[in-house]
């Protein structure tokens, strides 16, 4: 019996093992400057974890079959455990983990507490219950006033975000619910919420971060391809989270400027 585990249990590991081996990727295709650092980062996680895997199942069927159940030839035998033992395969675990936390950070830090660079395109992302606005500052580059009064949720746009249309700096606003950006050039996110905690997540671009009510969050990323992709939100926010997402569109900077234009000139 205490062979057949040890087969089962071994083939088991090694069968995931494989499968999840020759899996191409489990992430989609990456689309921002970012990405390589950041699938960089899940590779050497992934190949860690899977060292731990294959030496703990591996293990745990060596075990099984060494001190399985002999009848009479068994001797019961009280065991304090080893110390020594313990202690270096806490500390290896302890050095793993912490390891893996400080090359990720660092990774992070980079878009979170570096400032994005002179001609970064802003845009400000307002989370509420159940959608996603992008606001641009228009060609002045400053974001007119908003008033936590003056939020209509129902009104969409400018209601939606508390947009006070009496400041001179609002008047070039443009608000939309799909999010363009140009490609090769840096994008300065302001994340924000309106009521509960959101989280701002594009797979394709390896980004993700919590918009939070009473914080303005500073993030950066720069698309490197064009094409359309998902934004989700990857906080459980309410009975609606299931519907809020959105779209990223990544275009040239060409017609990332007509639009912008456009939409400015509709606003006169």
């Amino acid at each position: 019996m205490g062979l057949a585990l040890l087969l089962l249990i071994w083939a088991i590991t090694l069968v995931s093992t494989y499968f999840f081996a020759i899996h191409k990727w489990w992430l989609p295709a990456a689309a921002s400057a970012q990405a390589p650092a950041i699938d960089h980062q899940f590779m050497i996680t992934y190949v860690a974890m899977a060292f731990v895997f294959l030496a703990a199942q591996l293990g745990l069927g060596l075990f099984v079959w060494k001190y399985r159940d002999r009848g009479s030839k068994s001797q019961v035998q009280y065991s304090h455990g080893n110390i020594k033992l313990e202690a270096v395969w806490t500390l290896l675990t302890a050095i793993l983990f912490i390891g893996l936390n400080l090359a990720g950070s660092k990774i992070w830090a980079a878009n979170r507490f570096e400032p994005a660079h002179a001609g970064a395109v802003p845009v400000e992302v307002t989370g509420m219950q159940f959608q996603w606005y992008f606001r641009y500052p228009g060609a002045d580059g400053k974001y007119g006033r908003t008033k936590p009064d003056l939020v209509d949720p129902s009104a969409g746009g400018e209601g939606a975000v508390g947009l006070d249309t009496a400041d001179p700096a609002a008047k070039d606003d443009v608000i939309t619910n799909t999010l363009l950006l140009p490609v090769n050039r840096e994008v300065d996110l302001t994340l924000r919420s309106q009521d509960v905690i959101h989280s701002f997540f594009v797979p394709s671009m390896r980004f993700k971060q919590d918009a939070v009510p009473g914080l303005m969050i500073h993030m950066h990323f720069t698309p490197d391809k064009v094409g359309e992709y998902e934004i989700a939100c990857a906080e459980l926010c309410g009975l609606g989270h299931y519907r809020m997402h959105g779209v990223l569109k990544v275009v040239s900077q060409e017609d990332f400027d007509k639009w912008l234009a456009q939409r400015e000139a509709e606003k006169q």
